[in-house]
């Protein structure tokens, strides 16, 4: 018997369906992988699942009985919970604080005091239980992303989980992180525990599942078992295009004048340390390195986000004294930075106005702003990058995670950009918005822009990169041209602890 079974679910807004005849089983212990573009359904059809939306019609059927579920208590309460891409974590809590939120703390027998001593070992013997080495007593604020992640499942396991759903629980996570976690994963689904595993990563979704679900626009295309599913047939499912074989770029092969030098830099901080670095007209340089080795903060230091303390950075030749982001914007440097939530996008405002923020001066007329100039440029951008919206006066987080990411470089093209400090920008998103993404970024390098690209997947930078660096300890510890480079080796060099590689190149 089903643990649950969804019958023929709809869900509109407004005129537009979010869900159309959707059909969907899982069993119990089975690991249920789910897949589609930005847009297909997934988001809704996760909420309607926990409680969050009511559906318009349909049928939801939990272990052979009809059932409603009118909000995220009921559903926790018959034993479904989800653990969201973006952590629901409060920062300043410690980790048994979050993992009893929402639960009747251990008192003392006398009062109303806390068991602070009861409530450890209860957390103790949880951790115990499912194989997860974790320090609770920090700061949820302190925490690693993995440790974010599995910090959320025992919350979840805490109130008799049987349906856990993963939504992109590896986005933020290295290789070594990940099959921590999917070792956790094997763990629950032994004991019963049925998963249903959220992400737009492939090689995930064939090597964890057991079946696969497809949406696409809405419904619910088909449900294939691991030994029928390939990438091309889950693509082909997916893209109403039909089959989008990925494909490795072609590299660029006009290199100009360098745009970026870094000699020597460091920060106050200790994050980046003696970094020489070059970024040419175009090319695409890849950034690869293990969690912790200082990807991010790099870029940061580049764009202005972080303090120097020693080096100097060139750009187009000009030694740049104190870089700011209003600095970098004004000489054609755009971040894309990896929280688009949080640090890229204004969640309340609409397409229209987080496109045009960093520009509003070229839509400024003596006493008012031009309205229908700004408006006809934000039609002109969604047309090109294809987001799928109501209209440009849509509010963005109303979008799904792919075209917000979509409405970031339409913001930072209109900025006419000629350096593009990319941070994980295709996490989160489907495959198709992520080769749409790779080939904009390859397209502004054919025309002499230059981009710096840094993704925790490997095989992806290796498929998109000119010339990489990889980083150990924040520093360089190699430069490699992209020439039948392999996964294996760039590995070699980051679990090296920093010792000189043969495969240096120079």
């Amino acid at each position: 018997m089903a643990l649950l079974e969804v019958v023929r679910l709809y869900k509109t807004f407004g005129p537009h369906y979010a869900l159309s005849d959707v059909h969907f089983d899982i069993m119990p212990g089975e690991v249920h992988g789910l897949v589609g573009e930005n847009g297909a359904g997934k988001s809704t059809f996760i909420k309607i699942v926990t409680g969050v939306y009511a559906p318009d019609s349909g049928k939801l059927v939990w272990q052979g009985n009809p059932v409603a579920i009118p909000g995220p208590d009921a559903a926790r309460r018959l034993g479904i919970n989800v653990v969201h891409q973006d952590r629901h974590l409060i920062p300043s809590f410690t980790g048994y604080e979050n993992l009893f939120l929402g639960l009747d703390y251990p008192r003392k027998a006398a009062g109303m005091r806390v068991d602070w001593k009861a409530m450890r070992s209860r957390a103790k013997r949880m951790a115990e239980e499912f194989g997860v080495a974790l320090d609770m007593s920090k700061p949820a604020a302190h925490m690693s992303p993995p440790e974010k992640t599995m910090l959320e499942i025992l919350r979840a396991m805490m109130l008799d989980c049987k349906l856990l759903i993963l939504d992109e629980p590896t986005a933020s996570l290295t290789d070594r992180e990940a099959e921590r976690l999917f070792m956790l994963i094997r763990q629950l689904t032994e004991q019963g525990t049925a998963v249903l595993y959220v992400s737009h990563r492939m090689e995930e979704i064939l090597r964890l599942s057991d079946r696969i679900t497809v949406f696409q626009n809405g419904r619910s295309m088909a449900t294939v078992g691991r030994p029928e599913a390939s990438k091309d047939r889950l693509i082909t499912l997916m893209s109403s295009a039909g089959a989008m074989k990925s494909q490795a770029l072609v590299k660029a092969v006009q290199v100009g004048e360098p745009l970026l030098e870094a000699k020597g830099l460091s920060t106050t901080d200790g994050k980046v340390r003696d970094i020489d670095l070059t970024v040419r007209q175009g090319e695409i340089v890849g950034l690869f390195g293990l969690a912790g080795s200082g990807r991010t903060e790099l870029l940061e230091t580049l764009y202005g986000l972080r303090d120097k303390a020693g080096g100097e950075v060139r750009f187009r030749g000009r030694r740049v004294a104190a870089a700011s982001p209003r600095d970098s914007l004004d000489q054609g440097v755009v971040l894309i930075p990896e929280e688009r939530k949080r640090d890229a996008l204004v969640m309340d405002m609409t397409i229209r106005e987080n496109m045009t923020l960093p520009v509003l001066k070229r839509f400024s007329g003596w006493w008012k702003m031009r309205r229908k100039a700004e408006l006809a440029e934000a039609r002109r951008w969604m047309e090109d990058l294809k987001v799928k919206a109501a209209g440009p006066e849509q509010t963005v987080g109303e979008l799904s995670g792919g075209n917000q990411q979509k409405v970031v470089f339409a913001r930072a093209l209109l900025s006419s950009p000629v350096l593009f400090l990319c941070d994980e920008p295709t996490q989160a998103v489907d495959v198709m918005t992520r080769e749409e993404i790779h080939r904009l970024l390859r397209d502004q390098a054919d025309q002499g822009c230059g981009v710096l690209f840094v993704s925790s997947d490997l095989q992806e930078v290796l498929d998109i990169s000119d010339r990489l660096y990889v980083l150990h300890g924040s520093r360089i510890a190699a430069e490699l041209d992209n020439r039948d480079v392999t996964p294996e080796q760039v590995l070699a060099i980051c679990y090296s602890q920093g010792k000189e590689s043969e495969l240096r190149h120079g």
